[in-house]
């Protein structure tokens, strides 16, 4: 069984995180892709590279996924995802993207699409929709959505 929890900040004593999630909005929909070796869709995300800082990972990322380059990612949350045998730490943002630009040429990812809501076909299908509902729920908070 796979656990998703939320923190404010990170906690001492937990390893830095090491992912960055990216809940996308563009226009009136959410964007998704599909990594060029997998036929799931996925919230752009990925490493954070070492010195690098989560912000700039998060915009690097959404870059290098989507093509969106003129963003500016905010801190939803820090996350840990738990599965049994190993944990991992990340950060979850919200960013509001206005342009797509043309993937860059290191792109790992063969499609981008625009969607009104989660597609049913995901990579990670018991963390994401975890993921993308506390961007939700957050947004809401702030009077966004």
């Amino acid at each position: 069984m796979v656990r998703v929890e939320f923190s404010e900040r990170i906690k001492a004593g937990d390893p830095d995180p090491g992912y960055a999630v990216i809940a996308a909005r563009h226009g009136q929909g959410w964007l998704f892709v599909r990594h060029c070796k997998r036929q799931t869709w996925e919230m752009p995300a990925g490493h954070i590279e070492p010195g690098e800082s989560f912000l700039k990972a998060a915009r690097r990322e959404l870059w290098e996924e989507t093509g969106a380059a003129d963003t500016d990612p905010e801190l939803v949350s820090v996350y840990s995802v738990e599965d049994g045998t190993s944990k991992g730490y990340g950060c979850l943002f919200f960013a509001e993207v206005a342009t797509l630009d043309p993937l860059p040429e290191i792109s790992e990812i063969c499609e981008v699409k625009v969607l009104e809501r989660m597609p049913s076909d995901l990579t990670y299908p018991d963390i994401q929709p975890i993921m993308f509902e506390k961007v939700i729920m957050w947004l809401r908070s702030k009077g966004r959505i």
